[in-house]
């Protein structure tokens, strides 16, 4: 087995397995943090649940479960899937959907019925793309095959472009935390080798730690893979959960190519002002640097020719992305309303491409000598199930949260409130809270909190909620600030090379100007693709 499939990737982390990347004052933050959320959780449903509100009964009671839930997400008391499925197993013990003794669907039925849902298999059948290209290391060739392109190594600027372009592209297809704990050695042997170099060239005596070059390329990492998460659907969980929910709740399907078409311009340019502004906060001491080419050339070398695992989950990858984009292209050339269409669409669903696929790693050989296949179960199952639990979970709370009539209730209360009628004001705050929870807790946690809350407060507001909602998914992926914001965060932080002021200060800048082309962009893309 590779290097690369045993590299560390938990998406949720313990205070405990945090402790060695966390300051003193931080670590006390955390402990307080999690240990107020745990005793707070429970009272605050209780209060939810006894105090008399103007609410039916069901949505009195969803509405404490999801205090409760909202209480224990943002404090990660316990860890946030384990705290998803608490709260699934509360709505079945409260009889949240209201399920009749004598009715062929109990509450159980209902409230885990969501896990049948396609969504949820085009979360397993990526995943298990994503675990195949990790296991044969196809993840680190791409990486340095980008490093090695021409002039590339010959400029520290260009090194920091090119390293938040590889984490771009590659949180495309596998997770954030993945391609942050992917690129992470690849920096630090790049930092090791040029470190002292670039403190040669500048004519500066620093501690190699401390220079802004490393600094910026470490950040770029994180920052870089955020991004690009947003441009399939694949990339990030809140985009398929944002997905699902537009999807039950306006009936709008969005597929694979149209969200594609929809974020690229966007996506380019959140990655050029994040170029611009990583490199004018963090100025590396020099602009060109020698020896940064041999070394990733010996890098490289070191790989040797492409294996037939690789090769195989190329071939397995290439399937999943034209599948899943055919339904679009047959739209451009025989209109959405053709009968072949239409049958793509009805047989060639994302979840299903991505089974097919998946399931093609288990079929094509790596030795057929030896029955060895690209990849085998063991491996396989070391794909993120905490957060296809979570997915799951946050489906259905939010279709509990539209049956029970409690999101039309709180949509219509928060809109009468704020007094917001423009669909520019609503989108703005809808990022804005996302970006706010997501700096605070799982950027999953944020899409599940806000997108199903926002789509009845556009409603009630008379504009079209798709755009809110679209901004509310954006917003959860922009938690910048912090170390605790994503994991992917975490794991640069934990190279040691980024001062804490420094990624607050890059943070809350690229926050800002994130939510500007968020509240500016998508209204423009989602009108022309998705009108």
């Amino acid at each position: 087995m590779s290097e690369a499939a045993e590299r560390p990737r938990a998406t949720y982390k313990t205070f405990a397995e945090q402790q060695e990347v966390l300051s003193p004052a931080e670590q006390k933050f955390e402990k307080a943090r999690q240990t107020v959320g745990l005793f707070l959780g429970p009272v605050v449903f209780l209060f939810m649940l006894l105090v008399p509100l103007p609410l039916d009964p069901q949505q009195q009671t969803l509405a404490a479960i999801l205090s409760f839930t909202v209480v224990y997400w943002l404090s990660e008391a316990i860890p946030i899937p384990a705290t998803a499925v608490l709260a699934l197993a509360l709505c079945v013990l409260l009889n949240v959907p209201g399920a009749a003794p004598d009715a062929d669907d109990s509450a159980g039925d209902v409230v885990y019925g969501a896990f049948s849902s396609d969504t949820v298999f085009l979360f397993i059948g990526a995943f298990i793309i994503a675990q195949a290209m990790m296991t044969h290391g196809l993840d680190r060739r791409f990486a340095l095959r980008i490093l090695s392109l021409p002039g590339v190594g010959k400029s520290t600027y260009a090194i920091i472009v090119a390293f938040g372009a590889i984490a771009a592209l590659l949180s495309a297809v596998i997770s954030n935390t993945t391609t942050a704990a992917m690129l992470l050695p690849i920096g630090l042997g790049m930092m090791g080798a040029l470190g002292g170099l670039v403190n040669e060239q500048s004519g500066e005596d620093k501690d190699v730690t401390r220079l802004r070059f490393g600094t910026a390329m470490m950040l770029m990492i994180s920052y870089g893979a955020g991004v690009g998460g947003l441009l399939t659907p694949i990339g990030t969980p809140p985009n398929l959960i944002g997905i699902g929910f537009i999807e039950s709740e306006l009936g709008v399907r969005i597929t694979f190519f149209d969200w594609v078409v929809t974020a690229f311009p966007i996506v380019l340019a959140m990655f050029a002002v994040l170029c611009v502004i990583l490199i004018l906060l963090n100025r590396p001491e020099v602009r060109r640097i020698s020896g940064a080419e041999e070394y990733i050339a010996s890098e490289r070398a070191e790989l040797g020719p492409m294996t037939r695992g690789e090769k195989n989950t190329i071939v397995v990858f290439l399937v999943a992305v034209s599948l899943w984009m055919l339904p679009g292209f047959v739209a451009l050339f025989a209109g959405g309303e053709s009968d072949v269409y239409a049958a793509l669409t009805n047989r060639l669903d994302e979840g299903t491409v991505a089974i097919i696929a998946a399931a093609l790693l288990f079929i094509l050989p790596v030795s057929w000598r030896n029955r060895e296949f690209t990849l085998n179960w063991n491996q396989a199952v070391r794909i993120d199930w905490g957060t296809v639990i979570l997915f799951g979970a946050g489906i259905t709370l939010g279709t509990l949260l539209s049956e029970t009539g409690l999101a039309e209730t709180l949509g219509n209360g928060i809109a009468n409130a704020l007094g917001f009628s423009s669909l520019l004001a609503i989108s703005g705050v809808a990022a804005l809270i996302a970006i706010m929870i997501s700096e605070t807790t799982s950027n999953t946690a944020a899409a599940t909190i806000v997108v199903p809350i926002v789509i009845p407060i556009a409603g009630a507001a008379g504009v079209d909620p798709l755009i809110p909602a679209l901004c509310a998914i954006f917003g959860a992926s922009f938690g910048f600030m912090m170390p605790v914001s994503t994991p992917q965060n975490a794991v640069v932080y934990g190279s040691g090379l980024i001062p804490i002021t420094k990624m607050v200060r890059s943070g809350i800048v690229f926050d800002i100007i994130g939510l500007g082309l968020i509240v500016l962009l998508i209204p423009v893309m989602a009108g022309l693709i998705l009108a």
